[in-house]
């Protein structure tokens, strides 16, 4: 199972928070409960689907009051059946209601990433295909999203522009051609996974020549990814991206592509619909005097 960088998720926590409180901090809290009020809370999903995102939820409440408890009810990458408890928070009520609406928003977000991963890997299954993302996440949050697949059983492509070579459409036109490009790449990083983009035929056997790692097949027909797996005969792992869908995914898995790539799991893949319901009063009604 990946792991978060402990910096990394406290340093966007409290950026979370000083977005949401502001200066004047929960208002409302304030205003409504007393100071010295507790409770306790539970994290449920309203929905089936696979938990992520329990580090990011568990740092919200320790950030804003470290005697706040968070007890965990499952793990990261588990599945959660509709009704099911996901962590139990118990502290003071400000504090809980304080960090409430952070912890829901990255655990939401990032188990609904992990639930559609968890969707796509199961409808491929007994294929070869692995099921990866893309760099199509939301600025300042890759790391969070691209862990969020992996608890989805997916795998993650690269990071980013730094850890591997991706020549798509636009490097070739301004390199002049597949082979021209593929030669560059090369020249300037011996050793580094390469690979190239493709939108026909004739362009994988091009790029073949020149021996790529890996070839993306970039929105090609299912016809077509099947005659690529054949002409390729092995000699690079095929990539299938565009047009990937829950409908369409297994068809393209059968073409024997290794390898389906899908922006849609961190771009628009739904929140999981998870709810914090407070399962202790505050403060119990005063006896009549």
């Amino acid at each position: 199972m990946a792991s978060l960088d402990p910096r990394l998720v406290e340093s966007a926590v409290r950026a979370a928070l000083a977005e949401d409180l502001g200066e004047p901090g929960d208002i409302t809290s304030v205003a409504t409960i007393p100071a010295d009020a507790t409770a306790t809370a539970t994290f449920g999903a309203r929905k089936a689907g696979v938990v992520a995102g329990l580090p990011l939820a568990e740092t919200a409440f320790r950030v804003i009051d470290p005697a706040v408890v968070f007890e965990r009810l499952c793990s990261d990458g588990d599945r959660v059946a509709a009704g099911g408890e996901i962590a139990r928070v118990s502290g003071n009520a400000r504090a809980v209601l304080a960090a409430e609406r952070v912890a829901l928003n990255y655990l939401s977000r990032l188990s609904g990433i992990a639930s559609a991963t968890h969707a796509l890997v199961d409808a491929v299954a007994g294929t070869r295909a692995v099921i990866l993302d893309t760099r199509k996440t939301t600025p300042g949050l890759r790391a969070f999203e691209k862990y969020a697949v992996v608890c989805g059983g997916g795998r993650n492509h690269r990071f980013g522009l730094y850890d591997a070579i991706l020549i798509k459409d636009n490097h070739i036109a301004v390199a002049g051609g597949v082979a021209s490009a593929i030669r560059a790449a090369r020249a300037h990083a011996p050793g580094v996974p390469l690979e190239i983009e493709v939108g026909s035929l004739a362009e994988l056997e091009e790029a073949l020549a020149e021996k790529p790692d890996i070839v993306m097949l970039d929105n090609m027909s299912v016809a077509d990814m099947k005659a690529a797996v054949g002409r390729t005969a092995g000699r690079a792992k095929l990539e299938a991206s565009g047009n990937v869908t829950l409908a369409t995914v297994k068809q393209i898995a059968e073409t024997g592509v290794d390898y389906i790539s899908s922006g849609w799991l961190t771009h628009s893949a739904p929140a999981l619909d998870i709810g914090l319901d407070v399962v202790v009063s505050p403060r119990p009604p005063s006896s009549a005097r």
